[in-house]
């Protein structure tokens, strides 16, 4: 289901979306009617991106286990027809257009950005062994640390209630648990999982300036499990992701196995 609803998610998109604006002293007819196409153009493509991160993010609660490609989606116009357009009857000084527009997804290439290296201490645990996580950015940013259980349930480890401080050095080598803290990463099983073998997730997140990330769900307690059962961390996160340019953020993830 995950595949089949991503390919289709990569499609182009028809949109409808409705453009104006408003003769000036100093403007021409022709300025104004281009104007209004200009925001009907704009209008459409910030509602086909739309459409792209929530068709995506509803596919799987793990959002966070995947690329995060979605995050910055662009759109390009590859078509328009226009539906209607016109003066306004009640203002005559108001021009409006809708149009029905083809829309293709297009993903920014990374590149003069952020590039951060995950790796781990053991991809294949045992129940109850420790586990520790190692990264390091190529400039200063900060970083955020999940992980995403089996389920689809994510736990921010990084910042937490005992470190909020998520800033680290370009080239830096840094790990989690940091040396010689009392916290230990145990692989554990989730509660009532019948199966002998389980796959999860550590996914890192990078951005260039500090994304108040945990009043998203994550105040209480030392490390906050946000429920699979609700896709509203994800969404949101996704949100600010993509408000963000492709050189503004990074991500990367290592993924491990528990076994009984």
């Amino acid at each position: 289901m995950f595949s089949s609803f991503s390919i289709a998610s990569d499609a182009p998109l028809w949109v409808e979306a409705g453009g104006e604006a408003y003769l000036g002293e100093i403007d021409t007819p022709k300025e104004v009617k281009e104007r209004a196409k200009r925001d009907a153009d704009g209008r459409a493509v910030e509602q086909a991106v739309g459409t792209f991160i929530r068709s995506h993010t509803l596919v799987s609660n793990s959002q966070l286990a995947e690329d995060l490609v979605y995050a910055s989606v662009r759109g390009k116009i590859e078509k328009v027809e226009v539906l209607e357009e016109g003066w306004d009857k009640e203002d005559k000084h108001l021009y409006r257009v809708r149009i029905r527009a083809l829309i293709e997804p297009v993903y920014p290439e990374k590149g003069g950005g952020i590039s951060v290296k995950l790796s781990l201490s053991k991809t294949d645990l045992r129940e109850g062994e420790e586990v520790r996580v190692f990264y390091q950015a190529s400039r200063d940013c900060h970083v955020y640390v999940f992980s995403v259980a089996a389920d689809g349930s994510v736990t921010l480890l990084l910042p937490n209630s005992l470190s909020r401080d998520n800033a680290v050095k370009a080239e830096q080598a840094y790990e989690f648990p940091p040396a010689g803290s009392r916290v230990r990463l145990k692989a554990q099983f989730l509660p009532g999982y019948k199966e002998r073998q389980a796959e999860e997730k550590i996914k890192l997140i990078a951005t260039t300036k500090k994304e108040d990330i945990i009043p998203l769900g994550f105040q209480e307690g030392f490390l906050r499990v946000y429920d699979a059962k609700s896709t509203g961390l994800i969404s949101d996160l996704v949100k600010r992701l993509n408000q963000l340019e492709p050189s503004e953020w990074a991500e990367a993830t290592a993924v491990y196995t528990i076994s009984r």
